[in-house]
């Protein structure tokens, strides 16, 4: 009888074992930017935390730098379940969702104020819109606000036409069109190669991408700060990877994902004065642009606003009506 008992007692410890090991996930992180990057940093952080508090349910495995997939590719992995997890820039998914898109509507959020507001505003139906697409949204950040980059002065309407320019996602491009400039569609990853190589002399991005990819060994010369508008990038689940975490895990995940959010707002306002500093210390001439540029920009502003309402329809004329 010792000797069953003491079988019985080893089997119940293996499948004990085995149940715990079968429960508990891993999570690989696409991570489209850098290690050193503001969003990969706090991602990163959230993961550890996640994964420290978890009991051993759920690790995380973060893959910055494209290492795992590429921007444009994360989203799709993600919601295909080749990645449990991935951070993808949003408004360079306005044809999955033009809500996707409102952040990057030009001068419609010109402060970090304004840009809560719409994201609070906007938040109901684009974690619906994502629900719906088999994602479950975490949290999102912005970047510090974007500015224009250029190779040469730009002192009137004149010089942007025809001027080369990176686009990342269908707003610039329609206002690439607006405004007589040049479009072409590159990655944040391929910046520097595109302006070594002459394929484009203008972008309009943050102070921080401009840091990060030293935009000033490229022969680019000026920053105008526009303010123009706060993108994010968002922090998406695959659903049915999330269905296999108990209630608590899940809870855990969604605490930390708030204190990544409360955390990232805060790093980006931190980089939106720090980089702007950084490009004027590498000999990059800082300022705004003349108020007739203003003025036309902002008219520009308006008319994608009245389009790009149009085109999201109710859903997208309700959040505007809310904002």
């Amino acid at each position: 009888m010792k000797i069953i008992n003491k079988i019985l007692v080893l089997f119940f410890a293996i499948l004990l074992n085995a149940n715990t090991a079968f429960s508990a996930e891993k999570w690989d992180m696409a991570l489209a930017y850098g290690a050193s990057n503001f969003h990969s940093a706090n991602a990163t952080e959230f993961a550890k935390n996640v994964s420290d508090k978890s009991g051993g349910k759920l690790s995380i495995v973060t893959h910055p730098g494209g290492s795992l997939y590429k921007g444009g590719e994360i989203f799709r992995a993600v919601r295909t379940g080749q990645a449990q997890i991935g951070e993808r820039f949003m408004s360079a998914l306005g044809k999955e969702d033009p809500l996707l898109e409102i952040d990057s509507q030009p001068f419609l959020a010109s402060s970090y104020g304004d840009a809560m507001k719409l994201y609070k505003a906007s938040k109901p139906e684009i974690v619906k819109g994502l629900d719906a697409k088999g994602l479950v949204f975490l949290y999102a950040v912005p970047w510090p606000a974007q500015g224009l980059y250029s190779k040469k002065e730009i002192n009137s309407k004149d010089d942007l036409k025809g001027l080369k320019f990176r686009a990342y996602n269908s707003s610039l491009i329609r206002l690439a069109e607006l405004t007589g400039m040049a479009p072409t569609k590159i990655e944040a990853a391929e910046i520097s190669q595109a302006f070594s190589t002459g394929a484009v002399e203008s972008m309009i991005t943050s102070p921080t991408t401009g840091k990060n990819s030293k935009i000033w060994e490229n022969g680019v010369k000026y920053f105008y700060d526009i303010a123009a508008w706060y993108p994010k990038n968002m922090i998406i689940v695959n659903k049915d990877a999330w269905n296999k975490l108990d209630s608590a895990t899940q809870k855990l995940v969604m605490s930390e994902a708030a204190k990544a959010e409360k955390k990232g707002w805060a790093l980006s306002k931190k980089g939106n004065k720090a980089d702007k500093k950084a490009l004027a210390d590498a000999g990059m001439k800082v300022g705004k642009v003349n108020s007739t540029l203003n003025k036309h920009f902002k008219e520009v502003g308006a008319t994608m606003s009245k389009e790009w309402a149009s085109r999201a329809g109710s859903r997208g004329q309700a959040v505007l009506a809310a904002y």
